[in-house]
């Protein structure tokens, strides 16, 4: 199967972001190979199934299939017109189900169409191909038959999903040892991942976190403990298969996959982070990556309700998505005054109302007066508005003495006698909020939930058994307790601050207040990226040798920051740090010198997390990215925002809850 061969990080050219890379095969690999310049049969029909829509819309927009010749997009499982002097292409899952229903409509003397270019988003087994051979009179009606080997998600320029919501529950849950589901979920989970590196044709060295019976042999190895191992033996067996089956492979390792799960970070996904991004989802009801807000209507002076995608399309989503909520406010102020101050008629419309403040309604009102800047004032409204909300939550709810001690808590500032101070002395903190100081409190001091300690914090919070249930359940994503091993780094939370979970960071740029915390994939990919991962902690597969950490392309992979040597930056934090802020014209700035940056990459780092990611880690990712001057890119089985992670963790042990529960 012939790939497009402009898209690994080792070859000279444009470099193509992960993103971008996925969407150039779907389109153009796939699509536009149906195309035959002698054929008067342009416009074909697309015909996917749940699972190959879902990736197709992750990547690529309804506009861009219809360039390569698509004018219908339909479901393989609904009833659909013939269309006998139409061909159609097949982007489908190779089970069972889907070739019986390829079959059928490209059987017998009337077909749905007139040919069919057949794509599998994963390898087909010989027994299907079989089966579709068989059929003497589907044979001369297939145009193409082929893998595409793209399987997963691109959710993200730098970040996939193999889209498991379940996994959680599936691989660490109290029944995950007798589940019949575990061993398909990790199966069918590897098998997704592996069509990255077929898609990107990388080939990684395959690391993963060991198993605690690894380290010690006098520990009793559980289920849970074994799921890395699990899943980075199968995803080696498949790279195996690609490296023999798909023309171009690499035959020698381009890049690292790093596979962990949920058990080495436990708070990330509770803890307030506060990027903008993040506090979007945290804060504000949003369904995904859509937000709906009310805007003057176009007849009369009511207003209507609009819903808006925050995505890669929209430059200033891009360039404040990972900054901090106090930077992306004072910033976005910053490009509306720039904007009027340029805009004479945008001044006189501003002046009018004697110098006040501009409220949401007032940008709206601007729009229908500034038609010519309605876009640039439409985007910028928007994230106004967006970041007013934001901002009035975190006022109402007292979000900042909350986060200041979260963050004390996993720095080591504070302890169990500071959390039970805040709760007697803050009343009306919402049941989440104290639900998640509990699950931060329980990750850093797992023994102060045994017995009838838990009943105690539970009364004081005031907490419902349902949610103690999730305090109670972190304890199937506690990694077994062992010694610190020679040369690594403890990721379990101890009491003494010498020896907390998170270190304070002494090379970063600029210190907004709770802004401290940092997620330990972000210390385990710098790390990696040195050579200095503990290789009994973290395992490899393919057991490389020592002149790979020595080179990435050839150039020396150094820490370019300076080594740490205090435990705090002097320098007092500030809310909202002052800062140069673009003119408001330029907001896609981040756009327009990414792919500068992209062209001098090094070698590829994949760090994938069994059981959801957070947007914190995706954010470090990209962060990381410029760093290290290496594309990292984040995989997991799902995206969690607090919320989800802590429905998902109350269904780890046996109840009646329902995958309704998590709105997703």
């Amino acid at each position: 199967m012939s790939m497009s061969d402009s898209d690994s990080s080792s070859v000279s050219g444009d470099y193509k972001n992960f993103r971008q890379a996925t969407r150039d095969r779907l389109l153009y690999e796939m699509l536009r190979s149906t195309r035959a310049k002698d054929s008067k049969t342009r416009w074909k029909v697309l015909i996917m199934d749940k699972v190959t829509v879902k990736i197709m819309s992750c990547s690529c927009k309804m506009a861009n299939i219809t360039e390569e010749g698509v004018s219908l997009v339909e479901d393989i499982y609904k009833r659909r017109q013939p269309m006998p002097s139409m061909d159609a292409i097949y982007f489908i899952q190779p089970t069972k189900e889907n070739i019986v229903m390829f079959l059928s409509d490209m059987s017998g003397r009337s077909p749905l169409y007139k040919k069919a270019f057949v794509f599998f988003s994963s390898p087909i087994s010989r027994e299907l191909v079989t089966h579709i051979k068989s059929d003497a009179s589907v044979r001369p009606r297939i145009a193409a038959l082929s893998e595409m080997n793209l399987e997963y998600f691109a959710i993200d320029s730098q970040g996939f999903i193999t889209d498991h919501e379940r996994a959680l529950e599936e691989l660490f849950g109290d029944t995950a040892e007798i589940s019949l589901a575990h061993n398909a979920c990790i199966q069918t989970i590897a098998t997704r991942i592996a069509t990255v590196f077929a898609s990107l044709k990388e080939f990684p060295y395959v690391r993963y976190r060991a198993a605690k019976s690894s380290l010690d042999v006098s520990t009793m190895t559980s289920v849970r403990d074994l799921i890395p191992t699990k899943l980075a033996a199968i995803v080696w067996h498949c790279l195996a298969r690609y490296k023999s089956s798909i023309s171009e492979f690499p035959q020698t390792e381009t890049c690292e996959l790093l596979i962990l799960d949920r058990s080495v970070d436990q708070i990330a996904p509770i803890i307030h982070e506060w990027t903008y991004d993040a506090m979007c989802h945290d804060l504000l009801n949003m369904d995904g990556n859509k937000f709906v807000h009310e805007v003057p209507s176009k007849i009369g002076s009511t207003s209507e309700k609009k819903e808006v995608l925050l995505e890669d399309h929209d430059p200033i989503w891009v360039e404040l998505r990972h900054a901090h909520i106090a930077d992306a406010s004072e910033r976005l102020h910053e490009k509306m005054s720039n904007f009027i101050s340029r805009n004479k008629a945008a001044q006189i419309h501003h002046n009018s109302r004697d110098g006040g403040e501009l409220s949401t309604r007032d940008l709206q009102k601007m729009v229908q007066a500034l038609p010519q800047y309605s876009e640039q004032i439409d985007k910028l409204s928007l994230h106004v508005e967006i970041a007013g909300k934001i901002n009035k939550v975190i006022r109402e709810v007292g979000l900042r003495e909350l986060g200041q001690l979260e963050q004390d808590l996993v720095f080591g500032d504070a302890g169990t006698k500071d959390l039970i101070n805040f709760l007697r002395t803050n009343q009306d903190v919402t049941p989440e909020n104290k639900l998640r100081l509990l699950m931060i409190l329980a990750a850093i001091y797992p023994e102060k939930f045994e017995g009838d300690k838990a009943e105690k914090l539970m009364q004081l919070a005031k907490l419902s058994p349902d949610d103690m249930n999730a305090v109670h359940n972190m304890k199937y994503l506690t990694l077994p307790d062992s010694k610190k091993t020679s040369g690594g780094f403890s990721l379990k939370f101890e009491v003494n601050k010498k020896q907390a979970a998170r270190k304070e960071k002494s090379d970063e740029e600029e210190t907004w207040q709770l802004s401290r915390f940092y997620p330990v994939m972000e210390e385990l990919v710098e790390k990696l990226s040195k050579g200095d991962l503990p290789k009994n902690e973290y395992q490899c597969m393919n057991d490389p040798s020592p002149s790979f950490h020595e080179s990435s392309n050839g150039a020396p992979v150094r820490n370019t920051g300076q080594p740490a040597h205090s435990m705090r930056s002097k320098r007092p934090a500030t809310w909202a740090r002052p800062r140069n802020s673009d003119d408001g014209y330029s907001s896609d700035s981040v756009l327009k010198y990414a792919s500068n940056d992209f062209k001098n990459m090094g070698q590829r780092i994949f760090i994938f997390i069994i059981g959801g990611a957070t947007r914190s880690e995706l954010r470090v990712a990209h962060k990381l990215t410029s760093k290290l001057k290496r594309e990292i890119i984040l995989g997991s089985t799902s995206i969690d925002d607090p919320a989800q992670f802590i429905t998902k963790l109350k269904m780890l042990s046996t109840q009646e809850l329902s995958l309704d529960d998590l709105q997703i």
